[in-house]
């Protein structure tokens, strides 16, 4: 049989192995915050921000900066239906209600036109999800938002390496939240990061990471609000200096990993990519390559990835809406995401991915379309 194609794998060199090994072997002691520091430095720096605080995971990372914004009961949160749980995760945690407002069939990010509908006097903040590197439309949200003092935040877990008209994507909100689980473009196994450019919002944030514990406070174990904690291990952001020194590279890849994948499907009919933007110094960072199938090939995602597996390569769905989850009140009307999750699939993008590879996926989306069309023809 073939090799296997992967969804995905990091990028591990030898340079993240020698970090690592350092910060097992030295990194203790007063030394068991240097590759914290670094890593936070180096991920400012590269994203063009003020203020980066690390933490155990981009969920943690959200709850800080929501928690920061003084986020509670009786507060909304404005946010796309198609998404991940864990954004929505925190907003709930915090005693607040995420409202779920449909997206742009194109970007499959927020749509602007709803958001502004769902705005009410107890909306408190807009969460602009940067689906699969995709970009929302940031200046028609801002605009929207600012009216109403409404603060648009940026969840870009999935978003390293997109840039939104100069801009680096997670810089542009009140606040960004970065993702460097083992899938994304940036790893460090699991692990997240706080950004913002607002002074007064960092030290907040700051001090509810460190426990509670605002800065300059010189009495030991003395905490001047209940916090949290949700920091990285020195290990674990040791990996991540290797990764921003290699940062271009690892970005650079992905968006060569897209780019085999469309110049192979752009003649096959019936299919749609990841959009390509048109839009002045703004280009995506394709995380994850995606397709979705035209609706009259009566498409099933689960019989694809079957047959992805019989030819020895992974696959993902797309996400559900979140409405459709027990736990929320279904919202039908949101008709792009209860639409699309059933007619598409995330393709596997891992680093090491070879061009063989490549077509191989693409033969067998090929292949499922040459069958769907002649069954509708016989039909």
């Amino acid at each position: 049989m073939s090799s296997r194609v992967l969804y995905a794998k990091p990028s591990i060199t030898e340079l993240e192995i020698r970090y690592a090994t350092d910060a097992v072997t030295n990194g203790w002691g007063d030394k068991c915050y240097e590759y914290i520091q670094k890593f936070e430095t180096m991920f400012k720096q590269h994203l063009g921000v003020k203020y980066a605080i690390s933490t155990s995971s981009c969920t943690g990372a959200l709850h800080l900066g929501l928690a920061g914004l003084g986020i509670g009961p009786g507060d909304e949160v404005i946010m796309a239906d198609t998404n991940w749980i864990q954004s929505a995760a925190p907003i709930i945690q915090l005693g607040a209600k995420p409202v779920f407002v449909d997206i742009l069939a194109d970007t499959w990010c927020l749509d602007p036109v709803k958001v502004k509908a769902a705005i009410t006097p107890r909306t408190k903040a807009i969460l602009a999800v940067h689906l699969y590197g995709n970009l929302c439309d940031m200046d028609a949200l801002l605009a929207v938002a600012e009216p109403h003092g409404i603060a648009v935040i940026e969840d870009t877990a999935q978003g390293i390496g997109s840039v939104y008209k100069g801009k680096r994507a997670g810089s542009i909100g009140r606040f960004g939240v970065f993702s460097f689980h083992g899938t994304k473009t940036i790893t460090t196994g699991e692990g997240g990061m706080f950004v913002t450019n607002d002074d007064a919002l960092y030290e907040k944030v700051f001090t509810l990471s460190n426990q509670g514990r605002a800065r300059g406070e010189t009495r030991q174990f003395w905490s001047n609000t209940v916090g949290l904690k949700y920091k990285m291990a020195n290990v674990q952001a040791a990996i991540g200096c290797a990764q921003m020194e290699r940062v271009e590279t690892l970005i650079k890849r992905k968006r060569g990993i897209f780019f085999s994948y469309f110049n192979l499907l752009k003649t096959i009919d019936c299919l749609q990519m990841n959009p390509i933007s048109d839009v002045p110094e703004t280009q995506p960072g394709y995380w994850m390559p995606t397709v979705v199938f035209d609706k009259k090939l009566n498409f099933d995602p689960y019989k694809f990835l079957e047959t992805l597996k019989q030819n020895n390569i992974d696959g993902r769905v797309f996400f559900y809406p979140l409405t459709m989850m027990p736990m929320f009140e279904a919202k039908k009307e949101n008709v792009v995401s209860y639409d699309l999750y059933n007619r598409a699939i995330n393709l596997p993008s891992y680093f090491e991915i070879s061009e063989d590879g490549i077509k191989r996926v693409v033969d067998v989306i090929a292949n499922l379309i040459k069958e769907k069309t002649r069954s509708s023809v016989a039909v």
